[in-house]
């Protein structure tokens, strides 16, 4: 494991071979899995679950609520939400959150986020899907799907290997594959 000496990392939940890099913020709840790559300036709250080999580039926040599993990519300066009616809090009381508007975020195994692109609260992204560069998602991602824009839409399909198919799931040069129980093969 190795941690910048500049980093605040207050958990002590991280997994093997993980790299933490400069002015990164991680705490005391968070788990962190082996051989993650954690970036320059990002934000990790206390309930957060970061799988194994997942890379988060800098500039990306990760707030109480989201669950990501094994083999993600999260681009620089993706955006996540976890409460779905934010309004400023009354300190007048002192601190009172309020977890009923939190949403759990889930980002499946091997999906990729593009930069600046925004999840919001309780979105669900499938297994490989793919969010194109500054897209909003605002709902659920089936698996092998591709997303892009604002709000993003539907616009193909990817396969594990990363292969772009558009609808009607065939590559750019012309191969055809088949949507099988919700993975991609070659027809």
């Amino acid at each position: 494991m190795v941690i910048h000496t500049t980093a605040d990392v207050q958990t002590k939940n991280i997994g093997k071979n993980t790299s933490i890099w400069q002015y990164c913020v991680i705490l005391e709840g968070a788990t962190i899995g082996d051989n993650c790559n954690i970036n320059y300036n990002v934000f990790i709250e206390n309930d957060v679950k970061i799988g194994n080999n997942v890379t988060i580039k800098p500039g990306s926040q990760l707030w109480d609520g989201i669950i990501i599993e094994d083999n993600v990519f999260i681009g620089p300066n993706a955006t996540f939400t976890n409460d779905i009616v934010p309004r400023p809090r009354d300190f007048s009381e002192g601190w009172k959150s309020n977890p009923d508007r939190w949403r759990n975020t889930i980002i499946k195994h091997g999906a990729s986020i593009g930069a600046n692109a925004t999840v919001l609260a309780g979105v669900t992204i499938g297994d490989f899907a793919l969010i194109g560069a500054g897209s909003v998602v605002t709902k659920d991602i089936p698996p092998y799907s591709l997303w892009y824009g604002n709000p993003a839409v539907h616009c193909g399909y990817v396969t594990k290997d990363g292969v772009i198919l558009d609808k009607s799931l065939r590559s750019k040069d012309g191969r055809e594959y088949i949507l099988d129980n919700s993975e991609i093969k070659i027809k």
